[in-house]
């Protein structure tokens, strides 16, 4: 491949990608490098309301991001989501899972042991990072099938290398997640086509609203020592931004890692690569 050539496997022009969970930080910037890439992105979330700024964004890449409503444990309404986006672009080039996120209640602390942990709770987390996974990828990966060429984009964490404390059902269901995206991507490329391809992004520390309250002090803003812990166990000496998420996803869903699948990676400023000594 010349160079002319890399640079055009990166022009997504033509392209849709369907982006769940989206309207959230760091799906929002996902978004927004593919469609600066040229493609079309239908974000399912289920808050499709999005902030001024926000708004402005959107329309500053002509109109190519476009929201829907879409519950990713819902197979019905990911089904009626499915004919809505091959209604408006009709075709789906590419599928990212984004959906997921942990539960305050099930996050140990001094006040809830993990022997008190609601079992609701737990399954609240486990279904919405694994099944919510694993259910657009049947409806959204059949397409794929049908059409013989596809990309499926899982995000995993970078808890499923490493489980962290206080945290056990988001650790846990984000292994099962990387498991899953190593068994799909075997399963799609055998049983379809081998140009269906299933990766991961494994995504270190963030500064997002799903962590913020374990990461910061919401009296002093200053660090929490879980925070300080994490800063001093990352090579690079800082949490990540969105735009960190970018170069990663862009190269996972361009024909620059054609060759790739099966795999998980981390974007974690080191943290994985430090042993603390």
């Amino acid at each position: 491949m010349n160079l002319d050539q890399l640079k055009e496997s990166y022009n997504l022009t033509g392209k849709t990608i369907v982006l769940t969970g989206g309207n959230g930080i760091l799906g929002t910037e996902m978004a927004l490098a593919a469609a600066g890439c040229g493609a079309n992105v239908a974000i399912l979330d289920l808050n499709t309301t999005v902030t001024e700024e926000t708004q402005e964004k959107i329309n500053g890449v002509n109109g190519r991001i476009k929201i829907f409503l879409g519950n990713v444990l819902n197979r019905e309404q990911m089904i009626e989501a499915r004919q809505v986006v091959l209604d408006e672009f009709g075709k789906i080039d590419a599928l990212i899972n984004g959906a997921g996120g942990n539960n305050p209640r099930a996050t140990t602390s001094p006040d809830l042991s993990f022997f008190d942990l609601p079992a609701e709770a737990m399954d609240f987390v486990m279904k919405l990072n694994l099944q919510g996974t694993i259910l657009p990828s049947q409806v959204f990966g059949s397409i794929f099938a049908e059409q013989k060429e596809g990309n499926i984009i899982n995000i995993s964490s970078m808890n499923a290398f490493r489980p962290l404390t206080r945290i056990p059902a988001y650790s846990a269901a984000k292994a099962a997640v990387s498991n899953f995206t190593q068994w799909l991507a075997v399963h799609m490329a055998q049983e379809y086509s081998p140009n269906i391809r299933v990766n991961a992004i494994a995504p270190g520390f963030f500064m997002t609203q799903q962590n913020r309250f374990l990461l910061t002090d919401e009296k002093t803003g200053e660090l929490t020592p879980r925070g300080k812990t994490i800063i001093d166990h990352t090579p690079m000496k800082r949490f990540g931004v969105p735009g960190d998420l970018s170069g990663v996803l862009l190269w996972l869903l361009s024909t620059a890692s054609a060759f790739v699948t099966g795999i998980v990676v981390p974007v974690d400023g080191g943290f994985s690569a430090f042993s603390g000594v």
